[in-house]
């Protein structure tokens, strides 16, 4: 997968988890926490790289997961503020 599908995709994903915790927002948790747990997948794996190498190929997954972490909340934060 190259750099910007793998990017596209995490987009993608974020904007997913907003929408569902707009609409939906029981069920954007469960789908933010599978978002984690692939996301820290991959993260360890890169992170078993030598030395610093390890930490600068870990922290795009880091990155992600924050973003989806955020989407997710976000999503949820603007549902609680919504009229009905």
């Amino acid at each position: 997968m190259t750099l910007v599908t793998l990017l596209a995709v995490i987009l993608v994903f974020c904007v997913l988890v907003f929408v569902l915790g707009i609409l939906v927002p029981r069920l954007s948790g469960r789908v933010q926490r599978e978002g984690d747990r692939a996301l820290g997948v991959g993260g360890r794996q890169a992170g078993k790289a030598p030395g610093r190498l390890g930490r600068w190929f870990r922290k795009p997954f880091s990155s992600s997961r924050r973003a989806v972490d955020k989407s997710g909340s976000a999503g949820r934060r603007t549902r609680s503020k919504l009229p009905f």
